[in-house]
């Protein structure tokens, strides 16, 4: 009994301490996991390509001193960013090579622009840190300019909610409001869709370039006279961007961009690019996996893990307070009714003995006369019958 009573003691010692454990584990795990889980990996590569049909200005038309203006040119914008340094446990840096390129002609003379972007944000929100100062490079003759970035670009926060974020445009290197549309789906994942209105910018203000203030003789724009007209490159454009609330991951995008030189911003005189790029299929799907992948994780600290340690730590918890209790009932009943075998040579003992034997010895049957006795007693032994 002694020996039972142990083990009963050590195993519910073992399901208690495991059940404690378990439980612990479901309470710390999703506060510690999800802290480290919704951060923008370290490890980012996001290849992003956009395709459509549009108009283009004819750029070696225009080093010969003519306009021309070419109509439904197959375009395609890619966009590739990685990670870079300076990049630790509460910041990334991101490095997003950019490209917009008419395909129907080869090598240099089909790229319509380029630049290189980078920009360090908060891991957590997304949002743009300083230091250090983003930078934005749109030739190679040139170096990278300083320019501070202050929205959302490449990626939006974990939990993203139904409002308007701040969204930092390249093209006029200032952000302003992109704003909540609706919740809807694509492909079966529910996204948040967000759209961006920028109204005519003069692109010379905003970058400096040269080539965005032109001064020709109006002849060359197709305008009568011969005196010289300075036209303004103007920019706008119809954002608009749909999101994994979830991870942050933006799974489709599409600009719908119009750029023109113009005299007044209201009255284009030639168009330079106009055209509607949304994302492929091929990216949308890639970046749905991705998305999942990134929610998968965080069910699995927040939901999966938590909620099987702890049925198993109850499990393990009430089963070891059952066996400890059933085990401490068993001593006390050992200690209050005594031993099990009376000791040797006690009267208990010989009756027991006695009662459970199967056999009985059988005595001589003795007869006593009267005249057997006298007044002392016997006057001689009993006969035996």
């Amino acid at each position: 009994m002694a020996e039972r009573s142990g083990r009963s003691r050590i195993l519910a010692s073992v399901l208690v301490g495991l059940g404690t454990f378990l439980l612990a584990v479901a309470i710390l795990v999703p506060a510690y996991s999800l802290d480290r889980l919704k951060k923008t990996p370290l490890d980012l590569e996001v290849t992003s390509i956009a395709a459509g049909t549009g108009s283009v200005l004819d750029a070696s038309a225009l080093l010969e001193g003519r306009i021309q203006v070419d109509n439904d040119v197959p375009i395609v914008a890619q966009r590739y960013v990685i990670a870079e340094q300076p990049s630790d446990a509460e910041v990334v840096s991101m490095q997003a090579g950019q490209a917009v390129i008419r395909t129907d002609k080869q090598g240099d003379t089909g790229l319509l622009t380029a630049s290189v972007d980078r920009v360090t944000v908060d891991r957590v929100s997304a949002m743009p840190v300083e230091p250090p100062v983003g930078t934005i490079q749109i030739s190679l003759d040139a170096p990278a300019q300083e320019v501070s970035h202050t929205g959302l670009q490449y990626k939006w926060p974990f939990d993203a909610e139904q409002k308007s974020y701040p969204y930092f445009d390249l093209n006029i290197r200032k952000s302003q409001d992109i704003n909540f549309v609706e919740e809807t789906e694509i492909n079966g994942m529910k996204v948040y869709h967000y759209s961006q209105v920028i109204e005519p910018t003069d692109m010379f203000q905003a970058v400096g370039d040269p080539t965005y203030r032109l001064e020709l003789p109006a002849e060359t724009f197709g305008l009568g006279g011969e005196e010289p007209v300075t036209m303004i490159r103007w920019y706008q454009n119809q954002r608009d961007i749909w999101v994994d609330p979830i991870t942050g991951i933006v799974i489709k995008g599409q600009e719908q961009m119009y750029q023109y030189y113009a005299r007044d911003k209201d009255q284009p005189d030639v168009t330079v690019l106009q055209a509607t790029l949304p994302f492929t299929e091929a990216t949308i799907e890639s970046q749905i996996s991705q998305a999942k992948d990134g929610q998968d994780q965080l069910a699995l600290a927040s939901r999966t893990v938590p909620l099987v340690a702890g049925i198993l730590g109850a499990i393990a918890l009430i089963a070891g307070i059952v066996i400890g209790i059933r085990g401490g009932r068993g001593d006390k009943g050992a200690v209050a009714g005594g031993p099990a075998t009376p000791p040797a040579g006690s009267g208990q003992a010989g009756k027991d003995e006695w009662a459970s034997s199967d056999q009985t010895e059988e005595f001589p049957t003795v007869q006593m006369d009267k005249g057997d006795f006298d007044e002392r007693g016997f006057t001689e032994p009993p006969r035996q019958q």
